[in-house]
C-alpha cells in the first residue's frame, strides 16, 4: 500500500500562529508512526475493491483522541505538565495520511488535569475546547462538524469533519442548561457517564448501579430537544440501559465491546447491546489497549476486535454495529499506566483470565492505521460493499440524520 496524504492538507502545524518556547512551553511529542506501520495485505483484485469503497463512501471514526502525546513517558511529572499546559496538539498530517472524512474528537476528557489532578472541571473542559476551536479557526484541513452535510462536504473537498465531544458529564454538574451552552460551542455528543458516577448516574467502575437518576432523564430529555448524541459508553449497565430506554431519539455507544466475547466491567451485556439496536442506535466497537480482547485469541489484536465486531453484528445485525477505536497518536499503553487513576483502568479493564499484554494493538495503534485497516480486514473476510459501507460510516450516519436533525 503506497502512503498518500489527502491532497487538502497544506502542511499546518498545531498553533504554528505562535512561537513555539516563547508563547508556549516546548513539549517533545511522539512520532505519530513511532510503532511502524503496519497494514494488512489484500489481493490486486482485493485493492480495487478497497478504494473503490473509501472513493465512494464516509469513513467516520465514532471516538478517537487525534492528538499526539509526550515521547517520554517515563516520568509522572513530565506526563503530567504536557497536560496541565492545557494545549494539546491535533495530529493533522497524522489525519492527513488517513481514510477518515469524519472524527468525533473526545479531546482531552479523563486527562484534562489544567486545574484540578481530578479532572473534569467545567472551566477545564471549556479552556481544552475553546483552545483547539482556536487552532483549528487557524488552518483549513479540518472543518469543524455541526451537521451530517458537514461530512459529506468534507469527503467531496478532501478534508475531515471534526467533531467535538466531551466523553462524560461530570462537567455540568447541576447544570442542566450547559448542555445548551456545549452545543452552542459546537459540541454535538455528550457521554452520560464516565467511570465515576456524577449527578446524571452511575459510572461503570462502581460495584453498585442504582441507574440514571431524574437530574439524568432532565438532561436525556434537554440533549433530545437541542439535538446532542447520546452516548453510554462509561456507563453502568442499569445506568445505560436508563438512557436508552428514556431517550426519545436513538443513542450510540461510541466505543464498546461485548461481555459475551471478553467478560470485564468495560464491556457491554447482550440485554444492552440488544436494547441500543433495538431503540435505532449503534455499538461501535472499541480498540483501546486491552479492552476488546477475547478468549480466542488471550491477547489484544485486529483479530480479537473484530470477534466482538462479528459478535455485536450476528446478534443485532449490520445495521447497529461501527467503529469508535479510541486511539491516539502516541504510546497508548503508556498514558494507561500513566493516568491508571484518572480512567480507572484498573477498576474496569480487570480480568480474571491471564493474558497476554500488548505494547501496541498492532493494525489499530492509531487513528489512521485503524483507518487503513478496518475496512481491509473486513474485505479480506468476504463482507460485501454494501455491509463494508455501513459499518465504516453509513451506520453513524443514519442515527445523526434522526438525533441531529
Amino acid at each position: 500500500m503506497e502512503f498518500k496524504q489527502k491532497p487538502a492538507y497544506k502542511g499546518y502545524q498545531p498553533y504554528s500562529y505562535l512561537v513555539k518556547g516563547k508563547d508556549y512551553p516546548d513539549i517533545d511529542w511522539q512520532d505519530w508512526d513511532w510503532a511502524g506501520r503496519h497494514v494488512l495485505e489484500l489481493s490486486e483484485e482485493q485493492e480495487a475493491m478497497y478504494r473503490e469503497i473509501l472513493a465512494k463512501y464516509p469513513v467516520i471514526s465514532l471516538h478517537d483522541h487525534p492528538t499526539f502525546y509526550p515521547r517520554d513517558m517515563s516520568t509522572l511529572n513530565k506526563i503530567y505538565d504536557s497536560m496541565r499546559q492545557g494545549r494539546q496538539f491535533c495530529a493533522y498530517e497524522a489525519l492527513a495520511y488517513s481514510n477518515l472524512d469524519c472524527v468525533f474528537d473526545n479531546m482531552m476528557d479523563g486527562v484534562n488535569i489544567i486545574s484540578s489532578p481530578g479532572g473534569w472541571k467545567w472551566i477545564d473542559i471549556i479552556h481544552d475546547l475553546g483552545m483547539r476551536l482556536c487552532d483549528i479557526a487557524h488552518q483549513d484541513f479540518l472543518v469543524q462538524c455541526r451537521t451530517v452535510d458537514d461530512i459529506l462536504a468534507a469527503k467531496a473537498a478532501g478534508k475531515i469533519a471534526w467533531a467535538p465531544c466531551i466523553e462524560g458529564a461530570a462537567c455540568i454538574e447541576n447544570e442542566v442548561d450547559r448542555i445548551d451552552i456545549l452545543y452552542g460551542l459546537g459540541v454535538r455528543l455528550l457521554g452520560v457517564t464516565y467511570s465515576e458516577s456524577n449527578a446524571l448516574g452511575n459510572g461503570l467502575k462502581e460495584d453498585n448501579d442504582g441507574g440514571l437518576t431524574k437530574f439524568g432523564k432532565a438532561c436525556v430529555e434537554r440533549m433530545n430537544q437541542v439535538g446532542m448524541l447520546i452516548d453510554v459508553s462509561h456507563c453502568g449497565q442499569k445506568t445505560a440501559y436508563d438512557a436508552v430506554m428514556h431517550s426519545k431519539k436513538p443513542i450510540i455507544a461510541t466505543h464498546l465491546g461485548a461481555k459475551g466475547v471478553w467478560n470485564i466491567k468495560r464491556m457491554a451485556s447482550d440485554e444492552l447491546i440488544k436494547a441500543i439496536a433495538q431503540k435505532g442506535g449503534v455499538v461501535a466497537i472499541e480498540a483501546a489497549p486491552h479492552t476488546t480482547m477475547s478468549q480466542t485469541r488471550m491477547t489484544h489484536d485486529i483479530d480479537s476486535v473484530m470477534e466482538h465486531f462479528e459478535y455485536v453484528k450476528n446478534m443485532v445485525g449490520i445495521d447497529h454495529v461501527s467503529f469508535g477505536v479510541d486511539c491516539l497518536y502516541g504510546d497508548h499503553v503508556g498514558v494507561h499506566h500513566a493516568f491508571a487513576a484518572a480512567l480507572s483502568t484498573g477498576d474496569t479493564a480487570k480480568s480474571t483470565l491471564p493474558y497476554e499484554e500488548v505494547p501496541f494493538v498492532k493494525y489499530l495503534e492509531n487513528p489512521t492505521e485503524a483507518s487503513w485497516n478496518i475496512p481491509r480486514w473486513l474485505i479480506k473476510h468476504g463482507y460485501s460493499e454494501e455491509e463494508i459501507a455501513k459499518v465504516i460510516g453509513g451506520n453513524a450516519i443514519r442515527v445523526l440524520r434522526e438525533v441531529w436533525a
